[in-house]
């Protein structure tokens, strides 16, 4: 069984004095279907396995936020993708103008590489921060954001056969994913978002027993991303354990709707 974002019972997040359900609700044992938007260049993209000049695209990124909310989404995910490649976050406009523009939680990765980088955008809005290389070539970073601000890095953990990549999906990192789950999670990791490249961007299907391994191996929140094309795919990840999924080109290309995702694992109002 997985386990909810903050310890004992349900919480909700706050901000801006509003209260907003969390992501994870372990009593009702419902599972989040998280609509992606993907930022590159300032506009809404999907990228087929993480590779740059796959990308397809799909409009203004607030127009595209406040399409997923109004559809019933209760969080969403928002990736700088320049900022994952350059290292630095390109699309901080762009991204501010999604916070302020919307009103539920919102998880953010590409481009924090820092504490600081990581503290001041808790401090401007975003509910969790999303870590990827920082967290590989410095680990304590988690802890010390975790330490002032608990429970609000998501470690983002993307496999390529097998192994952690970084940098954009560029380069190995010489790790497993169920190793470095472990590692973080004694760092005080909230979650971890773990995205299978080798199938991500494809709308082939996921591959769910990674998803299990890891959900087998820790006992925080397992966040799946990662090929999702069908309806089966969402109840597959759901049924391996994953406490949410992060959905995008299946969305953005009509496979089909959220309302559909949240029925089909039980998760809609």
């Amino acid at each position: 069984m997985w386990k909810p974002w903050l310890s004992g019972e349900t919480v909700a997040f706050t901000r801006a004095g509003h209260a907003h359900s969390s992501m994870i609700d372990d009593e009702r044992g419902r599972f989040e279907v998280i609509p992606a938007v993907d930022i590159q260049d300032g506009e809404v993209v999907q990228l087929v396995q993480g590779e740059r000049g796959t990308e397809k695209t799909y409009g203004e990124p607030v127009e595209a936020a406040r399409r997923w909310i109004d559809a019933g989404a209760e969080s969403l995910h928002l990736v700088d993708l320049d900022g994952a490649f350059e290292g630095e976050r390109t699309n901080a406009d762009a991204i501010d103008a999604v916070i302020d523009a919307v009103d539920v939680p919102t998880q953010l990765g590409g481009g924090i590489r820092t504490v600081d980088d990581a503290v001041d955008l808790l401090e401007r809005g975003v509910d969790r921060v999303i870590l990827g290389t920082a967290a590989v070539e410095n680990p304590d970073t988690v802890a010390e954001i975790s330490e002032d601000h608990p429970d609000s890095v998501v470690v983002s953990l993307d496999a390529k056969d097998g192994e952690v990549v970084v940098e954009g999906w560029t380069e190995g990192a010489g790790i497993s994913p169920v190793d470095a789950a472990k590692r973080y999670e004694e760092l005080g990791a909230a979650a971890i978002l773990f995205t299978n490249v080798d199938v991500e961007g494809r709308l082939e299907g996921v591959a769910t027993e990674p998803v299990r391994e890891l959900v087998d191996a820790t006992d925080i929140p397992v966040i799946a991303s990662g090929g999702v094309a069908t309806l089966e795919d969402v109840r597959a990840l759901a049924d391996a354990g994953a406490a949410a999924a992060v959905v995008g080109s299946a969305l953005y290309e009509d496979n089909f709707t959220l309302a559909e995702a949240q029925a089909a694992v039980g998760s809609e109002e």
